[in-house]
């Protein structure tokens, strides 16, 4: 098969892995940087260009889209869904989970458990908000915020209707949740391929630090994880409609809640906390569902 990766960057753990592990199964793999593509659209014949020639011959394409790109990159993934290649995630299932807003209301719709979480327009709504997500302290997140950026612990009400105020302020559009302290500043990883959470690794925030990314000096380490934690892993990989995913939760006094369900998850703190071949694992999983044509979308939505 031939096999691309929309990546910016070759040189990335998870894009190097993939293109090792698809060489190692025999397949064409090649790179494509999505935000250098350009489109044809048109009824007939739609196409995708890129210096100055026809992109022809992928059966796949695998994601690799990052959050200040979403835009554009989703627009290429549906451009080659509308090709008839087969995408791992297609554009639809991206732009839900991205939309972190969107993706807790479709989590909460299927009974997927969840923090409290609150969400308004306007800062005099503060009060009432605060006490909706069960009082200070609140985790206040800006929707648009990546890797642990935008992401404020308000321990005090006065702190967090200031942090809320600010925020509203540059017209930034900000979620409240509930502080699950007894999580202690970890989260846990799963990672999604198909049906079947392939990986499990434990974020731990660095000491005095509640978030757990690994790009904030968070440490990883293999972890166990129960069948309710695992069972709510696939479900919500599957309510975004995300074929590889990573669903990160947390440990509550009322179960796994889900903080988030990324798109393209990171394949090097799951790799070397695990020691497990993830990358190879995508690889056979498109090997086995890879058809010409074969997306749910067909490059709508």
């Amino acid at each position: 098969m031939k096999i691309a990766v929309l990546s910016t960057n070759r040189e990335l753990y998870s894009t190097r892995r993939l293109i090792e592990a698809g060489e190692e199964r025999g397949h064409e793999m090649l790179v494509i940087n999505h935000k250098r593509c350009y489109m044809n659209i048109t009824s007939h014949n739609p196409s995708i260009h890129l210096r100055g020639e026809s992109i022809t011959g992928v059966d796949a394409v695998i994601p690799r889209i990052g959050a200040s790109v979403s835009f554009y990159g989703t627009a290429v993934v549906r451009q080659f869904e509308m090709m008839g290649v087969y995408s791992v995630n297609e554009s639809v299932a991206i732009t839900r989970s991205r939309d972190k807003l969107r993706a807790l209301q479709l989590l909460s719709r299927k009974g997927v458990g969840l923090p409290v979480t609150g969400f308004a327009n306007y800062a005099d709504d503060t009060d009432d908000l605060l006490q909706m997500t069960g009082g200070a302290p609140v985790v206040i997140k800006l929707l648009e915020g990546t890797q642990g950026v935008g992401v404020v612990l308000a321990e005090t009400k006065k702190a967090a209707s200031s942090v809320i105020e600010a925020f509203r302020g540059l017209n930034a559009n900000v979620m409240v949740q509930e502080f699950i302290s007894e999580a202690g500043g970890a989260d846990i990883r799963c990672f999604v391929v198909g049906d079947k959470v392939v990986a499990a690794m434990k974020r731990q925030g660095k000491e005095g630090e509640f978030r757990s990314n690994l790009h904030r000096g968070g440490s990883a380490s293999l972890i166990k994880i129960t069948p309710e934690e695992r069972s709510t892993a696939v479900r919500s990989a599957r309510v975004m409609g995300l074929n590889v995913a990573g669903v990160d939760l947390l440990r509550s006094n009322h179960g796994p809640v889900v903080m988030e369900v990324n798109s393209s998850p990171g394949l090097e703190g799951i790799e070397n906390a695990t020691s497990k071949d993830v990358a190879g694992m995508i690889i056979a999983f498109i090997e086995k569902n890879a058809r010409k044509g074969r997306t749910r979308t067909r490059g709508r939505g």
